[in-house]
């Protein structure tokens, strides 16, 4: 399998700007890519206060996303903020992964730690259904930036491949990242596909650190750090199933 890494310059709040360096970043990529994925929030920016920038659904961002997994046959991951109904039919706030596959099918993950150090926590909701999609032979776990700190939220219940997080994670916290991302591969014995931005927003400043891993906690592909770009990783699928029954780690595993 064939996936593509998209590490953007995020432009604050305009998503047909964003949508239009994304599809820039597509024409260069070859015929047989699977599966493309964006950071965090691709098309506004890690936006803590949503209202003016969240889309109900179908918003004009998955609706964008549909049409290119359609037209190039790859599926495409990515978060987005999304104006949503909560418990009693209250109205409330989504951080949003999509995986969207070129049948028109959408499945998604709603964050489920949200970052309460930047205050993301006061305005959306938490999702609290861990998710697991399955494409083209291999079964992605959907993880969202601030996840990745809580290892036992992506535990591998031998129900997963890859995981995939996708991140607007500031410079100053890049050597967490990247730590974090080696030993998720390496503990839950999977693939890991980190997708981080560059660029700034009002707030922060981001340098991407986008790579692909493998389960012994090698990088495949890296993005160029503070450039926007993308890096294509192939994932070998009867090589982690060799290695995982020489080596059956997740086998002595901590149950839940």
């Amino acid at each position: 399998m064939k996936i593509v890494l998209i590490q953007s310059d995020i432009v604050w709040a305009d998503p047909k700007a964003n949508v239009a360096r994304t599809e820039a970043a597509l024409q260069a990529l070859p015929a047989d890519v699977d599966l493309i994925v964006l950071p965090e929030m691709f098309s506004t920016g890690f936006a803590t206060q949503p209202e003016g920038v969240a889309e109900v659904e179908p918003g004009s961002t998955l609706q964008w996303m549909l049409r290119t997994a359609r037209r190039h046959n790859f599926a495409v991951a990515g978060s987005v903020a999304i104006e949503d109904v909560g418990a009693e039919g209250m109205p409330c706030f989504r951080n949003r992964f999509y995986f969207v596959k070129p049948d028109g099918s959408v499945e998604h993950y709603d964050k489920h730690h949200l970052f309460t150090y930047g205050g993301e926590h006061l305005r959306y909701s938490a999702g609290n259904e861990r998710v697991v999609v399955e494409w083209r032979g291999v079964r992605f776990l959907l993880m969202v930036c601030y996840d990745l700190r809580f290892p036992c939220w992506s535990r591998n219940r031998e129900d997963y491949d890859c995981a995939l997080y996708v991140a607007s994670w500031p410079t100053p916290r890049k050597a967490a990242w990247t730590a974090l991302l080696h030993a998720r591969a390496i503990e839950n014995q999977c693939y890991v596909v980190g997708v981080n931005r560059v660029g700034t927003d009002p707030y922060c400043h981001y340098s991407g650190g986008s790579v692909a891993i493998d389960p012994y906690g090698r990088d495949i592909v890296a993005c160029a750090d503070g450039q926007e770009g993308s890096a294509i990783a192939e994932i070998d699928m009867t090589a982690l199933a060799a290695f995982r029954d020489k080596f059956p780690v997740l086998k002595d595993r901590d149950m839940d």
